[in-house]
Order: structure tokens, then sequence, then C-alpha cells
């Protein structure tokens, strides 16, 4: 079997082992469900190995787009035994998939020999992604465009069933409030005690609100608290995969630019995404799977959000 695209053949008789490497970070890892399925579609009758890393190790295998999934240590460059078992990894497949295209994936394609098979962002082979403009495009339009010009046409919307019933149920109606974002860029937070504000204004509406991220950022939620203790602390007490169930059975989702957002709107969430000038929602932003269900509130600084302008974008949803 083969797919004719343009002047390009790309050949899938006989493809029988094939190669997914994404590595990360969780909003880029869940932009890749369609991807995924999509390659899985591709290749119905191969054995599909992703390559991935630990945080996402489980919501990897229950994914049922792969036979086996791999944990990439990201080791040094200079820890040489390390790198010896990495590039065994990468070798010996008939197809590889890099959807990760980073600086560190780009040596990855020359520890598994510069092989002909890869389909990413570096090589010289009918399957690089060439487009010029890949680096301007949203990381969704990009993956479609990179497997595209490989000869996967049909990107889907992925089947995410098997995540719905993840986690918690709870008996009463709720808001996912998710007031982290990466340590390292604090302009991407909007300030704790305007959370705890909003908070306190989405239980006087009589929904809950619940407090969601990772267990480093309790100090965040124990701020939140102080201005709405009715809310429920469910920081670091989730898994992703039931992070992704209790996100699909919310109201709605209301946080920064950061991972759990992009779960949120994968399950289907309504979000109301908070952007500073420190990340651009052209390239960044959540992306659900139909019309209005994610708004993007942007300002410079986010310190100048004012609360009432974020709880009238909630309340417009509902």
């Amino acid at each position: 079997m083969s797919v004719l695209l343009g002047s390009q053949k790309v050949q899938k008789a006989g493809i029988q082992r094939v190669l997914v490497i994404r590595l990360g970070a969780l909003g880029d890892f869940v932009q890749s469900f369609g991807p995924f399925q999509a390659i899985r579609q591709a290749y119905p009758a191969a054995h599909i190995t992703l390559l991935t890393t630990t945080p996402f190790i489980e919501l990897a295998r229950l994914c049922p787009w792969f036979d086996e999934v791999l944990t990439d240590t990201r080791p040094r460059w200079t820890d040489v035994r390390q790198i010896r078992a990495l590039r065994q990894m990468l070798r010996g497949y008939d197809r590889v998939y890099d959807l990760q295209t980073s600086a560190r994936t780009a040596r990855y394609f020359l520890l598994a020999g510069r092989p002909a098979t890869w389909c990413g962002h570096v090589g010289k082979g009918s399957l690089t992604h060439l487009n010029p403009w890949r680096d301007e495009m949203h990381t969704r339009a990009r993956q479609r465009d990179q497997l595209r010009m490989a000869g996967i046409v049909d990107v889907p919307q992925p089947d995410i069933s098997w995540l719905r019933d993840k986690g918690p149920e709870f008996d009463f109606p709720y808001i996912l409030i998710v007031p982290g974002a990466a340590q390292h860029r604090p302009a991407k937070r909007w300030p704790a005690r305007r959370y705890g504000e909003l908070a306190a204004e989405i239980f006087r509406r009589g929904v809950r609100p619940v407090l969601v991220g990772h267990e480093t950022e309790q100090p965040l939620a124990q701020d939140i608290l102080k201005y709405c203790p009715q809310a429920l602390n469910l920081m670091g007490k989730t898994t992703l995969p039931e992070l992704a169930g209790v996100a699909a059975r919310a109201q709605c989702a209301v946080g920064n630019d950061t991972g759990p957002m992009h779960l949120a709107a994968v399950m289907g969430c309504k979000c109301v995404v908070l952007f500073s000038a420190d990340s651009n929602p052209g390239l960044t932003a959540p992306l659900g799977w139909r019309a209005g269900q994610v708004r993007v509130l942007r300002v410079r600084d986010l310190a100048l959000l004012c609360v009432q302008r974020v709880a009238a974008a909630l309340w417009w949803r509902h």
C-alpha cells in the first residue's frame, strides 16, 4: 500500500516496526494524541513503540495506539554507557516519527545512523519536514503538516474515551483551577491571590472550585484556600490519567498556559486560559475540538488582569 502526496509516493508496504518519539512536555504530549492515532491507523498491523520520558509513562501505557512504551532517561551526552543504550533503542525500525523535533532529537537522528526512514525536522530524506515556516506554526498544525508531507494525510480528532472514566467522580458541579506553570517562567502565572478571589466568586455562584496541579505547587493552593476554604484541593493527588477524567467532567477549567490546561482542552472541557506577553498563544494555546471551547485572555502583565474579567469569561460560557 502507498499514499500519493503530490509527486511524492510514500510506501507503507512492509512496515512492521515503527518508533514514535514524543518526550514532553505535557501540553505537547496531549496535543500529539491525534498524530498518535493517525500513525496507528496508517500502520494497523505494525508493532508501534513510543519513546517518552518518565512523567508520561503511565499515561502512554494506557494509550490504545502503542504496543510498547520505552523510557528515555535523557542521559548526559558524556555518559557513554547510557548513550549507547539509547542508540540501541533508536535503531532497527522501518519508520521513525520524531514528533518532538527538538535540538535533542536532532542528535537522536545521528545516533540512529541518519536513517532515510526518519520523519522529522532533520535529514535530507523524502520524509523530512521541510516546511520553512514550521517554527511559526502551532504545535498541532505543525504535526499535521509534518505527517501530511510524510504521506499520512488524515489526522483525526483522537478517541479519548479510554480516559473519560478515570479519576474520582464528584456529586457536585465544579470548575477546575490550574494556578501553576513552569517554575522558571513566573511571568506565566496569574497571582495566587487573584485565583483565591476568583475561587471565592465561583463558590458564591454555587459551583465548587477544584484546585489541580503538581504537588510542588501546594503553596499556591494554600494561598488560594485562604480566600476560599471551601475549595477542594487536589494538588498532587491525581495522576495524569485521573486528572484527564476529572477535567472531562468539569463544567469549565481556568488556568495559566500550562500542561493541565492542554489536557483539559483535549478532554473537551471548556477552558479559559490566561496568557502574558511571556508566551504566544498563536504557538502554544490549548486547542479544543469545537468552536468556542477554549477562550484565551491575554494581557502584557498578568498582575494587571482583574478578577472581574476572568469571572466574566467563565460565566459567559454557562
